[in-house]
């Protein structure tokens, strides 16, 4: 292992364990993390989505055990995402834009988990061809963006079925792991395309994110309501996509 890594390691076990428990992956981080610490995007891209996708699954998991799953929430958004992914993640960006793109992803994500504080109850069922009429184009968008940023997608789903009115927090939790388990492995086989998986890089970081992702998404799933992490969160993703847009002039 990179001795740089290890100075790494505890980082991306805290951001493992504080996405996995509202259901997410981490890709965001992952890659804000790798930049700032020197490495070129195209060779980490991949080992990015593989982490991603660790987390998820766990998280997923949780979460479908706990039986906040609904799948009717899911598909409307995945039946166009996953071919716009892999759109999305045929294209290759300088990394200017890359970083202009991510911070600003990183900035919505940040404010989506301070603001999203207090718990959102579902509204009344709505009927499955308004869900369809506004999921079909809007997954089509977040994944073409997922796959062209290297990520889930799931920061830009949450918020969403949150302001809807579609599901509590936990129920997005699981749609949106689901969400980004097949949008990045969308991602995952178009990025495979223009680039290759370091070992070295892929196989500590993976061991250390499944070890907070299992942490933290059976925390989130069964125990206390993650107030508090999505503000630390909140907090954390702020600072990194200020600092990435700072980077930029």
């Amino acid at each position: 292992m990179p001795s740089d890594l290890l100075w790494l390691l505890p980082l991306f076990l805290l951001a493992a364990m504080l996405y996995s428990s509202v259901g997410h992956g981490g890709a965001s981080a992952y890659l804000a993390i790798l930049v700032l610490a020197g490495y070129a995007r195209p060779e980490i891209a991949p080992t990015v989505l593989i982490l991603n996708i660790l987390v998820t699954v766990t998280g997923f998991i949780n979460y479908f055990r706990a039986g906040h799953f609904t799948p009717r929430l899911l598909w409307p958004f995945i039946l166009a995402s996953i071919p716009a992914a892999y759109l999305g993640g045929m294209i290759s960006l300088s990394q200017q834009t890359f970083s202009g793109i991510l911070g600003g992803a990183l900035f919505i994500a940040g404010l989506r988990f301070i603001l999203f504080t207090k718990p959102i109850l579902p509204r009344p069922p709505v009927k499955p061809a308004w869900i369809y009429g506004i999921g079909l184009p809007v997954g089509l968008a977040l994944g073409f963006l997922a796959g062209l940023i290297g990520i889930g997608g799931g920061i830009f789903l949450s918020p969403l079925l949150l302001l809807m009115g579609w599901a509590d927090a936990k129920q997005t939790a699981a749609v949106s792991a689901a969400f980004i388990i097949l949008n990045s492995l969308s991602g995952l086989a178009a990025h495979a395309l223009n680039g290759t998986i370091n070992p070295e890089l892929a196989v500590p970081l993976g061991l250390t994110v499944l070890i907070g992702g299992q942490i933290g998404s059976w925390w989130g799933a069964r125990k206390v309501p993650p107030k508090v992490l999505q503000q630390v969160l909140g907090v954390v993703l702020l600072v990194a996509s200020l600092k990435m847009i700072h980077d930029l002039f």
